[in-house]
């Protein structure tokens, strides 16, 4: 109504006196200048103008007032949403902006109830796709100022529809099971709530996607001529609970033929093309494995400067025969170059530190190994959260890679305490940096004190010596630890251990996942019994330790996949009274199986080989435990030591099982399962056996790894030392 009366105020005033003043109020969205120049377009008919002004979709309403010989036009513009919430659907931060996205809504729109209502419709897609009907969203709308509002979408997720059964009608070769493994609908399993098993929650949006997951099962096993129809879902609505047919065709099973390939050998010769094509003669087809040979020689020709190469295939059958021909053609296109490398996100690492973990530079052919290799480097680092490099292509033959890091917080200033299981009350402090003023130097300075325990540590090490193939380290410290007597020791009483030393290493990098080095370390240990004095000793140990380390894992913080080895062999005797031989050997493995199951979970282990040589002398307290944390979980930190120090355990040897699965991904929390088995003894690994399992929470904390563990021991004798819950800062898997 006000729109009608501003139009026709408007009419008479334009009849009434074409030299008026005109003022425009309340005007923020378009400039004054703008909106003369659409007045005096149409300056004999403002009724025009006013139409003009609303058809920009700026505006509630716009009032005009003669006021004698001004006229002035008030615009009363839209609000603004400032702010935007769902309440009662999805609550990690990157689920929402995905939904925001999707609803096409951000902070700074301007309001419209056809722009809500797009956005309500989208949601209530949404929901249906995940499963639930009959969902009811309710808006709610408040204003903080005249132009400035909120919106809340209060959303009651409707009832979800239970899958009762799925009929896969015409399946005669392949069975039930092969297919729910890989669809995302299954059917409701009896113990539903049981982990692992399905709820049967039906998801609107798979029924179609399903159709072709259970045909690509019929290509994994040779069944060319499969076909798969829509799911047809049958739901009843008073029970809520579903029924989805599949119809399938199966047809026969094919075996392969042969395997041609039509490509330019001068790039990659036929032969090793070939040689590492999966696919074989005279077995059954499987469309996974032609997909990987697909990924082989792209990769090959790739590695050889051709970056946008393109491998196609086609499959010849033969009915008759029920045999089946792949023939590949390989188009390589031009060889490609890199014309930039653009580091972007890095607001504290330099970007010196960040090209010397990219293999890639201005002017280099392209390599496809040396691309993924490059992203690996960057997320070992350690310096960032994640690492992406990406393919931005230039021309023809040029790309730039771009690389987009977010930055992981790598320094931390501890102070606290706590208590632990085996050294009771403790105070830490700590000063760190693995990326000190974002140069990749690791500094280190840590205090800790307990009712057994006095540390003290400062450490530097440089990965990359002038950003090179040299690495070194530096560090000196001071140990002391008291071990109090027990029943047998009271005739020698406590004995205390101090420890003064320094070391200095250097080492270089062979190829892109090995290291070599040596480290060379001084100390000074002084033994001590608070009874029986004569028994003080001195140990002076000048060693050497020689080391190889291996490492192609994806991540430093959570690995998924790769390895990590190592092997040291540390050499005391060259002067002073300690003269020993210690060999440590360490193997970690990753599998995760997201790629397989669609779920980040992933599968660890972790052996551990020691052994101790005696060559003259080996100082007291040099010896092996078993127990805690950082061996078999279930017992007590150090629960197996030596009864004698004159004949400490030289032998040990431990095992490490765990899955690891997702808990609050946003806060970096996992929990996980485990067993561990170790062995420990003085002349062979089989004189002390002990084996444990639990349950863990790990959180990849602000002041380092931190974990909780529920353990419990399996067949422990009655005297040993059981933990049944322990925390650890500071170590990770």
């Amino acid at each position: 109504m006000k729109r009608l009366f501003s139009i026709l105020l408007v009419s008479t005033i334009s009849y009434a006196g074409s030299n008026q003043e005109i003022k425009l109020n309340g005007l923020t969205q378009i400039s004054e200048k703008l909106a003369f120049e659409m007045i005096n377009s149409n300056k004999d008919d403002l009724n025009q103008v006013i139409k003009n002004f609303y058809k920009m979709g700026y505006f509630s309403n716009i009032d005009v007032i003669d006021d004698n010989n001004t006229i002035n036009i008030n615009f009363i513009e839209k609000p603004f949403i400032v702010n935007i919430e769902i309440n009662g659907y999805k609550t990690r931060e990157e689920d929402l902006k995905e939904l925001h996205k999707m609803m096409k809504i951000k902070k700074g729109s301007m309001y419209t109830e056809k722009r809500i209502n797009e956005a309500k419709t989208i949601l209530l897609a949404e929901l249906k796709k995940e499963g639930y009907i009959n969902s009811v969203i309710e808006i709610e709308k408040t204003f903080l100022t005249p132009q400035n509002m909120t919106v809340k979408f209060i959303i009651n997720k409707g009832t979800e529809v239970i899958i009762k059964k799925i009929n896969y009608l015409g399946a005669k070769k392949l069975g039930k099971e092969q297919f729910i493994e890989n669809t995302a609908n299954k059917e409701e399993d009896t113990i539903s709530w049981w982990f692992g098993h399905s709820d049967g929650v039906m998801q609107f949006n798979q029924v179609e996607y399903d159709s072709y997951r259970i045909k690509d099962i019929y290509l994994q096993n040779g069944f060319l001529d499969t076909k798969v129809d829509s799911g047809f879902s049958k739901i009843d609505f008073n029970t809520n609970t579903a029924e989805i047919d599949f119809s399938i065709q199966e047809g026969p099973k094919y075996k392969l033929n042969d395997i041609i390939i039509y490509t330019d050998e001068t790039i990659v010769p036929l032969d090793e093309l070939m040689a590492g094509i999966k696919e074989q003669k005279n077995k059954v087809f499987n469309i996974n494995l032609l997909r990987k040979d697909v990924e082989f020689i792209k990769t090959k020709i790739a590695n050889k400067g051709y970056a946008f190469a393109e491998v196609n295939y086609d499959i010849k059958k033969n009915k008759e025969n029920q045999t089946a021909d792949i023939i590949f053609n390989v188009t390589p296109g031009e060889k490609v170059y890199i014309n930039d490398v653009i580091i972007t996100g890095n607001t504290r690492t330099l970007d010196r530190v960040i090209r010397r973990n990219v293999y890639l530079a201005p002017k280099d052919l392209f390599s496809l190994t040396d691309f993924e290799d490059s992203k690996g480097a960057l997320n070992r680092t350690g310096f960032f959260q994640k690492a992406e490099i990406k393919q931005r292509k230039v021309s023809p033959n040029l790309m730039n890679l771009i690389v987009e890091v977010s930055e992981a917080p790598t320094g931390n200033l501890i102070f606290g305490g706590g208590y632990g299981s085996y050294d009771g009350w403790m105070i830490n402090a700590s000063v760190n940096d693995k990326n000190i003023f974002g140069s990749g130097l690791d500094l280190g300075f840590s205090l800790d004190h307990s009712s057994k325990k006095d540390t003290a540590k400062l450490s530097l090490s440089n990965p990359a010596l002038n950003d090179g193939i040299y690495n070194g380290s530096f560090s000196i410290y001071k140990d002391q630890s008291i071990i109090e007597a027990s029943t047998d020791d009271l005739i020698t009483g406590d004995k205390t251990t101090d420890v003064a030393g320094g070391s200095i290493g250097v080492g270089r990098s062979i190829g892109r996942h090995v290291r070599v080095g040596a480290i060379y370390a001084l100390d000074k240990s002084i033994v001590t019994y608070s009874i029986n004095t004569a028994a003080n000793t001195n140990y002076l140990t000048s060693s050497i330790t020689p080391y190889i380390n291996f490492n192609n894992t994806d991540s430093f913080y959570t690995p998924r996949r790769g390895i990590i080895a190592s092997e040291s062999l540390q050499f005391a005797g060259l002067g002073g009274n300690a003269k020993y031989l210690l060999n440590t050997a360490t193997l970690k493995y990753f599998y995760g199986f997201n790629d397989l199951i669609d779920y980040d979970a992933i599968f660890r282990y972790k052996t551990t080989l020691k052994i101790l040589q005696d060559l003259g002398k080996v100082p007291e307290g040099k010896t092996f435990y078993l127990g805690g944390p950082t061996s078999v979980r279930g017992y007590q930190s150090y629960a197996f030591q030596p009864e004698d120090e004159t004949h400490p355990y030289t032998r040990y040897l431990t095992n490490t099982f765990e899955l690891s699965f997702p808990m609050i991904p946003k806060a970096n929390m996992r929990w996980g399962l485990f067993f561990d088995y170790g062995m420990i003894g003085e002349n062979n690994f089989t004189e002390i056996t002990k084996a444990g399992y639990g349950g863990l929470v790990e959180w990849q904390s602000p002041v380092g790894p931190l974990q909780f563990i529920f353990s419990r021991a399996i067949s422990p004798d009655p005297t040993d030392k059981t933990s049944s819950f322990e925390f650890s800062l500071g170590t990770s898997f």
